[in-house]
């Protein structure tokens, strides 16, 4: 089984007083520090200052990664002291053995949410159990190998990733991965199914806009569906708008945050430039470049690898931001905001990626916000992102519904 990816990150020093800002709507893990309540923890949000006082990290100075840091929506003082100091969940990766399942299970090791990690692959994964167990850092990480370990492994899960399936290769779309990773990503929903139906399912495997309706329907069929816990996990797209913009722009990156919407691939990703905050201006020129350069920029790290793999190391980096941003929400943050692929009734469309605003059970609001008032490009754009995204979505609802027909026939 091959693997997709995810990824999040943040920076964390040691001194006797360190203040630290945390990394808001895209990421940041830190790693847990000693004697330090987890109230003063606030995961992945802009603008949090907080200070320890003669306290180290487990990974020593200089500990966690810093990232790229978004503002939120509505910013809330001290929104981390509503994150309870017994906040601790239990988190699986299926696909943990491929290119993004290895750094995603190091990015989430290193977050104090998590109690326990359980990694599941196919096989080589008890070696990059092994590796990781090895990391002082508080989770407790289990392996489990082919699909009689599955069901253990989900187990009492809180939120599972699923990044199973073969990666991009040169010259390959994202539908040219269909048939094989709709299957793996049916097989492996249906055990999410039966074992932690309550849980957060997060979905990498490519392609997105077909993989999601396909978990959907699996749910369905199983009776135990709940619209609020399935995401399509498409942080990356929001993690080089950032990126690319401030680039552009000459600005903080810490200070970016460009939503983006639509889908995962190609025409339906569709970032909306004119939101970006800070309020910032784009000629007609660098509107579409930027545009194509974020819709493109899978394609620009696959032909860059030439051939040994795709975005593997963001897309950890951007799965582990969305995963910490759950779990924030799990623990009683009232203030979490992701863009994700959800069930949706923004646009006609039955399943919209869009910013969210993320609670204990799940989506608690979709905002609308984004899309009123936009550019005469970025409507047009959204009209012409609909056709492909619908053809995508039928394709992995039709691909259970004859699942099930070939099974029952």
């Amino acid at each position: 089984m091959g693997h997709l990816s995810c990824g999040v990150g943040q920076q964390l020093g040691m001194a006797s007083t360190v203040a630290i800002n945390l990394i808001g709507a895209q990421a940041g893990i830190i790693s847990k520090l000693r004697n330090c309540d987890i109230t003063s923890y606030s995961g992945l949000k802009a603008r949090s200052s907080i200070s320890f006082e003669s306290r180290s990290s487990f990974l020593g100075q200089n500990a966690s990664l810093r990232s790229s840091i978004s503002p939120r929506i509505v910013p809330k003082a001290n929104s981390g002291s509503h994150i309870s100091p017994e906040a601790s969940y239990k988190v699986a990766v299926l696909g943990a053995a491929g290119g993004i399942g290895q750094p995603l299970g190091l990015l989430i090791k290193m977050s104090p949410l998590v109690s326990a990690l359980h990694l599941y692959d196919i096989a080589n994964v008890k070696g990059v159990t092994a590796d990781l167990s090895h990391c002082n850092t508080p989770s407790q990480v289990l392996d489990f190998t082919g699909p009689s370990e599955l069901a253990n492994c989900l187990k009492g899960v809180d939120v599972v990733v699923i990044p199973a399936g073969v990666p991009r290769k040169p010259g390959m779309t994202r539908d040219d991965l269909f048939n094989i990773n709709a299957s793996i990503v049916k097989t492996l929903v249906e055990a999410v199914a039966d074992n932690c139906p309550e849980a957060f399912i997060h979905i990498i495997s490519n392609p997105v806009n077909s993989t999601v309706p396909i978990a959907a329907e699996v749910l369905k069929q199983k009776g135990v569906y709940n619209p609020k816990k399935l995401f399509g996990v498409t942080t990356l797209d929001v993690v080089r708008a950032n990126t690319f913009v401030a680039q552009k722009k000459n600005l903080k990156l810490i200070d970016v945050d460009v939503p983006v919407v639509g889908g995962h691939a190609g025409i339906t990703i569709l970032p909306l430039l004119s939101k970006t905050r800070p309020s910032v201006t784009f000629t007609n020129e660098e509107t579409e470049e930027l545009t194509r350069r974020i819709q493109n920029a899978g394609t620009e790290v696959v032909e860059a690898k030439a051939g040994a793999g795709s975005a593997t190391l963001s897309m950890a980096y951007a799965a582990a931001r969305f995963v910490e941003s759950s779990l924030r929400a799990l623990a009683g943050d009232p203030d979490v905001y992701e863009c994700t692929f959800v069930q949706s009734e923004l646009t006609e469309l039955p399943f919209f990626a869009s910013r969210v605003k993320l609670g204990k059970n799940g989506v608690e609001s979709i905002i609308s916000a984004d899309l009123e008032g936009v550019t005469e490009y970025e409507a047009k754009a959204l009209e012409s992102l609909k056709p492909e995204l619908k053809a995508s979505i039928e394709k992995g609802i039709e691909f259970v519904h004859k699942q099930q027909a070939a099974s029952t026939s």
